[in-house]
């Protein structure tokens, strides 16, 4: 095994976030020159037809010279979802109770009727 890979699977210091299918891994890792910088990792759960299951992997690698402005457009983002939204989850797959608006249909009398249309004749065409 490659020293690279050795010092990838090096661990300083690690957190972790389970949300449903979905878990969070937050890792420290050094680098060659022996500096920190920190791994995020999304890993998603699939569950096949016959029962048997796979995951899927994200990774994003995040260096300290990028921090803080990470660090401010997340803030941003974060803020701007819940000042908009709030923190209610508002999905059909996380809210058993969740119920989709659906648009009214149109009643009779607002339907247009046969007079509102041009009248064409087969033989005319």
């Amino acid at each position: 095994m490659r020293e690279n890979d050795m010092l990838e699977k090096e661990e300083i210091f690690s957190k972790v976030l389970r949300a449903g299918r979905r878990t969070y891994f937050f890792d420290v890792r050094a680098t060659k020159a022996d500096d920190y910088y920190i791994t995020i990792t999304e890993s998603k759960k699939f569950t096949e037809e016959d029962g048997s299951f796979h995951f899927k992997k994200h990774k994003i690698y995040l260096y300290k010279e990028d921090f803080t402005a990470f660090s401010e457009i997340l803030e941003d983002m974060t803020s701007y979802v819940l000042n908009h939204k709030g923190e209610e989850v508002i999905s059909e797959r996380h809210q058993k109770d969740f119920k989709k608006e659906y648009p009214v249909e149109k009643e009779e009398e607002d339907l247009p009727t046969t007079s509102s249309f041009t009248n064409i004749e087969f033989d005319d065409i």
